[in-house]
């Protein structure tokens, strides 16, 4: 009897390992949703190119989308973020700073669409970061209004996200919006573009950010360790939303530097930068407790 006991524990304890190294394998994320019906506006002729993906990073994006990840009904809270990823606008890296973070606010019942925008600066780009990749944001922001009811979303809690590059377009998004066009043929067109509320992690370019009064408030997480630009232009940019009355949040940490993002079972202070941005979104009354 005694012979049998061990290779049963052996077993056993081989049976409760597989589970946890199935458990680390993220599952393929949703469907994306085109951004515009039929091709996007100035990638008409390069609109049946198929995107690059190398590792968790994506490049030739020339049919702009968003990737849903959305709360049971039961669990919904209402708010929704849009995400922008990183990648000097060259690629985007959708793994931890997009689909990680999506799933992450998707069990804490907030919708996140995660965006692939078109991309300035990759070799041969023919595009731009105001005229393109600014009307992806745009785009994304009016559609998830449009589609609030149905998403379970309410329409005056939709805000942006973005890292890096990113967040230059979610800083940029929540400089410049509009009501939308009430004429517009295309229902989407006739949604606002403005987000209710903004996060920027680690965003260049906070030179091109300016402030005024009404716009939407900010939470904002960086490392001291970053580009002097980025973690000394995010504290003189605190103290911008600060002078123009706007409440602002600002988290530099003290043991990062660019390109934390968002991991799943990280243990450092900065990985830990989405409870903080929840408890934000508490204090500042989009979320309930």
């Amino acid at each position: 009897m005694k012979r049998l006991l061990l290779p049963l524990t052996v077993l056993l304890a081989l049976g409760a390992k597989a589970p946890s190294a199935q458990s680390t394998q993220e599952p393929p994320p949703p469907a994306s949703l085109p951004l515009w019906e039929g091709r996007a506006p100035g990638s008409e002729s390069r609109a049946d190119e198929p995107e690059k993906q190398e590792g968790a990073n994506i490049s030739n994006v020339h049919s702009p989308s968003i990737t849903p990840f959305l709360p049971t009904s039961q669990n919904a809270s209402g708010v929704a973020v849009v995400i922008a990823p990183g990648g000097g606008h060259s690629k985007l890296c959708i793994g931890h700073e997009g689909y990680a973070l999506a799933r992450w606010f998707q069990e804490r019942g907030i919708a996140a669409f995660v965006l692939k925008y078109r991309l300035a600066r990759e070799k041969d780009s023919s595009y731009s970061i105001q005229e393109h990749a600014m009307a992806d944001m745009r785009r994304a922001i009016r559609t998830v209004r449009f589609r609030s009811k149905e998403w379970g979303i309410q329409s005056d809690r939709i805000g942006v996200l973005g890292f890096s590059a990113g967040g230059e377009l979610a800083a940029f998004a929540a400089m410049q919006s509009d009501p939308g066009d009430p004429t517009a043929s295309d229902p989407i067109a006739r949604c606002g573009s403005r987000p209710d509320f903004q996060a920027l992690i680690y965003p260049g370019t906070s030179n091109l950010f300016t402030v005024e009064k009404g716009m939407p408030p900010l939470f904002i997480a960086c490392g001291y360790g970053d580009r002097t630009d980025i973690s000394e232009g995010m504290a003189s940019l605190y103290l911008k939303y600060k002078q123009a009355g706007v409440k602002a949040e600002l988290h530099i940490y003290a043991n990062a530097a660019h390109g934390f993002g968002y991991r799943s079972g990280s243990t450092t202070a900065a990985g830990d930068w989405p409870f903080r941005f929840h408890e934000w979104l508490v204090d500042s009354g989009f979320l309930k407790k």
